[in-house]
């Protein structure tokens, strides 16, 4: 037997328009959002006509409350991960604080589909509405979410149609051989009046610096905090330089006036993300494009050297100045620092092969500490002998690369002492170590063979190491 059914009519609309008030018969908190993609000026009178209209807009309803308005001023739609004003306004909108959020269209609020779907269900779930005014899309309407799929796919694809033809027009400009940097963070160059690379020589003299810092031994590290101390801001003007910042510089290609153009590609619209070109499409190569600040000569010397460190390192950058510098005889390691006593009054650091008690083999060369390095270095300075042209002459090559650099007068110090004292060195120089040696060899415990930038190798007596 069928019960007896009653229908209670609906006291309010599941779905809002313009025209109502909340369900609790409160005024609606309405807030407005606005947003252009680019900081050109008619863009520009486009953002300012936007927050204009939606303030007055809004504030002019009787039935509405002003809950502010959010915007964003020369960010792309494609994603929503870096528009603070508009991460903030959905953040409030969940947080309570607002119950209608009216926008010019849906390519305002986000070209990225799943984006603009994702956010809308959220705060379609959390009460809050959004209006399309060019659309005429209310988000609570039954028919909202088709016609915000159609419309935001829409969006989508004009969004990828203007980056394919952004990028289209960019690869062009590279294959005729058009060069362009980011002057604002670009160490040594400022634009010229045809758009070319024009030397900054203050800038350049920094550039110099850095090559010679490393034509010296410094590891990029090294020089990296040599920088930061001199109070020399970064290429970003930034306090503080990093290795990173410094090898980009030592192997960037335009201070030696060329230009090797795509080195990277954008693998995704809509994220941006960016990738190193390795043969996915093509690139170019422009030679003498601009006035150099490095020599071709003196730029291949350093990329060979920094192809010797990186392999001597192990991809590490070494701390020290021996770091990267002594070589196990007997396996043919490299050494590395060692703290021996840390916590007690005979601290000391020594030097031994890494690969000492690595497997079945343990090496038989010493560990030496940095006393000794030192004082066998003196000596071998002091036993140069019928080298010594040469290898003065390979020292004042370094020193002239390095210009106005404080260091080159240490540099040229050092050797007008070394030249003044009948070639005799008295102190260990760190000046002169980074100049003149290449590598060391730790043969054993009774020789140490020291091999110079020029080639020139000298075998010294290891009568210094103790048992």
């Amino acid at each position: 037997m069928a019960g007896n059914v009653i229908t209670i009519p609906a006291a309010c609309g599941r779905y809002r328009n313009a025209d109502s008030l909340s369900e609790s018969g409160k005024k609606r908190r309405v807030a407005g959002y606005a947003r252009v993609s680019t900081g050109m000026e008619d863009q520009q009178t486009s953002y300012a006509a936007q927050c204009s209209y939606y303030t007055a807009y809004i504030q002019n309803r009787e039935d509405w409350e002003f809950a502010g308005l959010y915007s964003d001023e020369g960010i792309s739609a494609t994603s929503t991960r870096h528009r603070e004003g508009f991460n903030r306004m959905v953040e409030d909108a969940l947080n309570g604080k607002i119950d209608l959020i009216i926008t010019k269209s849906v390519s305002r609020f986000a070209r990225n589909t799943v984006d603009s779907l994702s956010t809308i269900r959220k705060l379609k779930d959390n009460g809050t509405e959004c209006y399309f005014e060019k659309e005429n899309i209310w988000t609570f309407d039954s028919k909202g979410e088709l016609l915000l799929t159609i419309m935001s796919s829409l969006a989508q694809e004009e969004s990828r149609s203007i980056s394919e033809n952004c990028t289209w027009g960019v690869r062009k400009r590279f294959a005729q051989g058009k060069v362009s940097v980011p002057f604002g963070r670009f160490l040594g160059y400022d634009r010229g009046g045809d758009g070319n690379l024009v030397v900054n020589e203050e800038q350049a003299e920094i550039v110099r610096k850095i090559y010679g810092f490393f034509l010296q031994g410094r590891s990029v590290c090294q020089i990296a905090r040599l920088l930061t101390q001199e109070s020399i801001p970064t290429p970003g003007g930034k306090k503080v330089w990093s290795g990173t910042v410094v090898k980009s510089i030592l192997t960037n290609e335009k201070y030696k006036g060329d230009a090797l153009l795509q080195k990277v590609y954008t693998t995704d619209f809509l994220s941006k993300k960016k990738k190193k070109n390795e043969g996915e499409i093509p690139q170019y190569y422009v030679e003498g494009n601009h006035e150099a600040i490095i020599t071709p000569a003196v730029f291949d010397r350093v990329q060979e050297r920094m192809r010797r460190k990186d392999g001597r390192e192990g991809g590490r950058i070494g701390e020290r100045i021996f770091s990267g510098k002594i070589r196990c005889g007997d396996c043919g390691g490299w050494y590395g620092s060692k703290v021996w006593h840390s916590n007690d009054k005979y601290r000391k650091v020594v030097w031994q092969c890494n690969r000492k008690f690595d497997g079945g083999h343990k090496c038989t060369t010493p560990h030496l500490e940095e006393k000794t390095i030192e004082e066998l270095f003196l000596k071998a300075l002091n036993g140069i002998g019928g080298w010594e042209e040469s290898v003065l002459a390979c020292f004042w090559e370094i020193a002239k690369a390095m210009r106005k650099s404080a260091h080159r007068k240490m540099m040229e110090d050092f050797m007008a002492r070394f030249q003044n004292q009948d070639r005799k060195a008295d102190c260990f120089d760190e000046g002169a170590w980074y100049a003149l040696v290449d590598f060391v060899t730790v043969c054993g415990r009774e020789e140490v063979r020291f091999t110079l930038r020029n080639g020139t190798e000298i075998s010294v007596q290891n009568r210094l190491v103790r048992r």
